[in-house]
């Protein structure tokens, strides 16, 4: 987390702006965004103060006396904001990667912005302030369901994985815990991370919508979902159910919010009246309606995934390797991420072992490439390959940002490149990850199964990747060499051959 810049003593206070970020799993885009708005405000003059929402949870919480000096602010995050406290305030609000690309943009925007009005709903993330995005709504709300989600399956992946590595005896049918084990009740205590990841999904879609209203109903919901019990089918609607119903209690609860009532009965509405009904509307609709044939086609997409083999199980870890790697954290790489970390709970961990080879290639091979050709790269880029090699072997896909950000025609397609290798390896022989995770540090933990594998399909993407990076970068340099290169001068005309005899004799 940077430090955020004072004034000198002395000096009139400079212009505040404040500025909060945040992303779905809250480790990597949260600070490399809160890094640029505050070395965008320092060029451009501002003090700044910088609140991250990251998966320690808030960091630098503003104080009402910032709040109230503060000239505007900045939000640059992809996961639900309470804008509240900033009422009568300009402020914009954006997705995080904004903040890492156009922080001196967003600054502008947020100082010419509107003030806030007070009970105006908190916006979504969106290319300016005020404007209405369904689409960006959309795309907030999942993501906001799914940082909520991630450490739920983490928790539980590790446990199952640790559980079965230390306490698993080798069967026909796999590893399986003995009755009584201590590893066994280990096991359980995994699984209940499992159970709960869907219910935690839907909820807090369903809050990123309709705030406090929206999440109680959304868990009821997503947990019907995962139920199949409810309505008769033996798998249940997974993650796809969960999906649906975060989306449908939130916008319900929305509309129902809506609805003008007496004032005596307003209290009561986001405690019980909204909960209640929205609980019963979309929890009936799913039952009766919905829950068969959602999850008849989660059924078909497992049994289809389960199915795959030779080459349509590589066609579909060249898919997801290379979307892991185009946008390095955003959402195309998000969605890799969910199909992968969703299936685990629904039984196959191997769409997750493509992805988790894929997550560390855009670093590692980028920290390769500018160990190979030192001189394709200025030195604050070469700092970032070193930083880059240390957040790969972490599974942080975002290393490689500062980098792609400086040469994207290169470095872009290089990590595609090399993802989708890695996933095709991974996919060819059959490594699965129980953690929704990637890089060497989920084999460290015994997540992954057919380590050596594993680790063979994370290399030769990473070199894939820094070999490409280097030969894009290569033809870049000559083809800038040759643009740049001054026009060679005529050559002199030769002496005639009288000039030479006389400057000869005269000689």
């Amino acid at each position: 987390m940077p430090e955020n810049r004072t004034d000198s003593p002395g000096t009139p206070p400079a212009t505040l702006i404040l500025a909060i970020t945040a992303c779905p799993t809250g480790i990597a885009h949260t600070y490399m965004a809160a890094e640029k708005l505050e070395s965008a405000a320092g060029e451009l003059g501002y003090d700044v103060r910088i609140e991250t929402h990251g998966s320690v949870g808030v960091e630098g919480t503003f104080s009402s006396d910032e709040i109230t000096r503060a000239e505007a602010i900045v939000v640059a995050a992809d996961t639900q904001i309470d804008l509240s406290r900033f009422a009568g305030k300009r402020l914009i609000s954006a997705k995080v990667a904004d903040g890492i690309h156009h922080p001196q943009q967003l600054i502008a925007q947020a100082l010419a912005a509107e003030p806030r009005a007070a009970g105006t709903p908190d916006a979504p993330a969106g290319p300016a302030a005020g404007k209405a995005d369904f689409g960006g709504t959309l795309y907030r709300a999942l993501m906001n369901g799914v940082s909520y989600m991630i450490p739920f399956v983490v928790v539980g992946g590790l446990l199952i994985a640790i559980s079965l590595s230390l306490g698993g005896e080798a069967t026909p049918q796999g590893l399986v815990i003995p009755e009584g084990s201590f590893w066994l009740t280990i096991n359980q205590i995994g699984v209940i991370g499992f159970t709960l990841m869907v219910p935690i999904l839907s909820g807090f879609i369903a809050y990123a919508i309709a705030d406090r209203p929206g999440l109680a109903p959304g868990m009821i919901c997503g947990w019907i979902a995962t139920t199949g019990s409810f309505y008769n089918s033996e798998s249940g609607a997974g993650f796809i159910g969960g999906i649906v119903t975060g989306f449908l209690v939130g916008f319900v609860a929305l509309g129902i919010k809506k609805i003008p009532v007496h004032r005596f009965i307003r209290p009561i509405m986001p405690i019980l009246v909204i909960p209640v009904l929205t609980t019963v509307i979309v929890g009936g609709a799913f039952v009766l309606a919905l829950g068969r044939p959602i999850s008849w086609v989660f059924e078909s997409m497992t049994t289809f995934l389960t199915g795959l083999e030779g080459g349509s199980v590589v066609i579909l870890g060249l898919i997801l390797g290379a979307m892991v790697a185009f946008d390095m954290g955003g959402p195309i790489n998000k969605t890799a991420f969910l199909f992968g970390g969703a299936l685990i709970a629904a039984g196959n961990p191997a769409p997750m072992g493509m992805v988790a080879a894929a997550i560390a290639v855009p670093p590692l091979g980028m920290g390769l490439a500018t160990l190979i050709r030192g001189r394709h790269f200025s030195k604050p880029e070469r700092e970032a390959g070193i930083a880059a090699l240390f957040m790969g072997f972490f599974g942080i896909t975002e290393g490689a940002i500062p980098l792609a950000a400086a040469k994207p025609l290169q470095v872009i397609p290089a990590n595609m490149i090399g993802g989708a290798v890695a996933g095709a390896i991974a996919a060819l022989v059959g490594v699965t990850d129980s953690v929704p995770h990637g890089g060497p540090i989920v084999a460290v933990f015994g997540a992954v199964s057919g380590v050596p594998m594993y680790f063979v399909a994370l290399i030769t993407g990473a070199v894939v990747t820094a070999l490409v990076a280097v030969l894009l970068l290569g033809i870049s340099a000559r083809r800038a060499g040759r643009r740049e290169a001054p026009a060679e001068p005529a050559a002199p005309a030769a002496p005639a051959a009288g000039t030479a005899a006389e400057a000869s004799v005269a000689g």
